[in-house]
């Protein structure tokens, strides 16, 4: 069987490939420290849990939710979030739509508002599933590039105007991921006004915006005047609650993209199950003390995992948001067993050993922390061409003592491999 050929057009999902090759290190009797996929390693709060158990017994829950949009009393919940956290006032009778998570939204967004040809400007280094959605859709992907000299913002300004006139949305994402960068209040601003300027929409995917440390609290795109004029911005409940298997999120912003998003899901799903709606107002409506211990126990795996990097060579600043590690690969690394390190960056040699010739820098340098160190890392490249020549890390880390993990990954490249910068 052939299968469609918008499948045929894109690579695998490369988090699958990653969580495979985890496997096989795994299976072969590989101990391995895994700061590879940013899945949290804490439970769910108990409050949150508790108050599912007790709407699953509600046989009202058990039924389709025929509202389109999600339950009122979640919808009002999630209004309540925005008044509390952000200051802002949305409408949860037409601004709100519920989501599983912000996974689906971020493809339905695209089959909402792309025709074939519109182009659609996506972060780069970014989350793969932008660019993919985007051509499922039919359209055109256009990167926007992250720079670190930009700290790591798109400029807006450098988007020729011939294809800001093609161009039907641009994705945003802050705190963004890989880069763990952050967005403030003015350059939502210019984001806004060159969206009304030029009729694009706004994605915001604000999957980390409640997950920074000392005291610095993430920007809703919607506090800024005139957002909802052009925006929408999409919330998680997966890193905030450790909720990732959970399937919870919702979207927020203009009517009419909201009802535009709402159509489109009715079409492709029932909603979700309305007992963990009810769980999700629970969670934004109670104490949110278990947000602020989760952000203090990966600051503290933060400082371990930077200061450790920044022992061997790395000149590495603390994250503000995410939990996540974005750094640059160094310029030459070997086996401490293999001799000299190289550093024929185009090549993509960058150990002692060969590496395959089409291996770029960040994948090369991946493979050498596996197999050498027994350290998982995500190659830069997975996020697009501007990630090469870095790799990032997570903070989530299952294991009984997680900080004493950290210690041991910098320890294993300390004595296994040697580095250049």
């Amino acid at each position: 069987m052939v299968p469609a050929q918008r499948l045929l057009d894109i690579p695998p999902y490369p988090f699958r490939e990653i969580a495979q090759l985890k496997a096989k290190a795994i299976a072969e009797g590989q101990d391995l420290v895994d700061w590879g996929i940013g899945d949290p390693d804490q439970p769910t709060p108990d409050h949150i849990v508790e108050a599912y158990q007790k709407e699953i017994w509600n046989a009202e829950w058990h039924r389709y939710d025929e509202t389109g949009y999600g339950d009122m009393a979640f919808r009002e919940a999630i209004a309540y979030h925005g008044r509390q956290r952000f200051g802002i006032e949305v409408d949860p009778k037409t601004e709100i739509q519920v989501a599983a998570g912000t996974k689906d939204s971020l493809a339905l967004i695209n089959w909402a508002f792309v025709n074939p040809g519109d182009i659609v400007l996506v972060p780069d280094p970014g989350y793969a599933v932008y660019k993919v959605n985007a051509s499922f859709a039919g359209g055109t992907p256009y990167p926007t590039p992250l720079l670190p000299e930009n700290g790591y913002l798109p400029d807006l300004s450098a988007i020729p105007a011939e294809v800001a006139r093609q161009a039907k949305l641009l994705f945003l994402n802050y705190p963004q991921n890989p880069t763990t960068a952050v967005a403030s209040h003015e350059f939502f601003q210019e984001a806004v006004r060159w969206a009304l300027d030029n009729g694009v929409v706004i994605c915001h995917d604000a999957a980390y915006i409640e997950i920074a440390y000392e005291g610095y609290r993430p920007v809703s795109i919607l506090e800024v005047e005139d957002a909802k004029r052009c925006c929408i911005e999409f919330h998680s409940f997966s890193k905030t609650y450790n909720m990732t298997g959970w399937r919870l999120g919702w979207s927020w912003g203009h009517p009419e993209i909201i009802t535009a998003l709402s159509k489109m899901k009715s079409n492709v799903d029932n909603g979700v199950f309305l007992a963990l709606q009810r769980a999700g107002a629970a969670a934004l409506r109670g104490p949110q003390k278990c947000v602020e211990e989760l952000c203090r126990m990966y600051q503290r795996r933060r400082d371990l995992l930077v200061g450790g990097l920044n022992s061997l060579g790395w000149r590495l600043e603390k994250p503000k948001a995410t939990f996540y590690v974005w750094a640059p690969c160094p310029k030459g690394f070997s086996s401490a067993e293999s001799g000299p390190a190289s550093t024929d960056r185009e090549a993509g040699r960058g150990r002692g050993r060969e590496a395959e010739s089409s291996e770029s820098l960040s994948s090369a340098l991946a493979r050498a922390l596996l197999v050498d160190c027994g350290v998982l890392v995500i190659p830069g490249a997975v996020y697009g061409a501007h990630g090469e020549g870095f790799f990032r890390m997570s903070l989530t880390i299952e294991a009984d003592d997680p900080e004493a993990r950290i210690k041991e990954g910098i320890q294993r490249m300390r004595d296994n491999l040697e580095l250049e910068f």
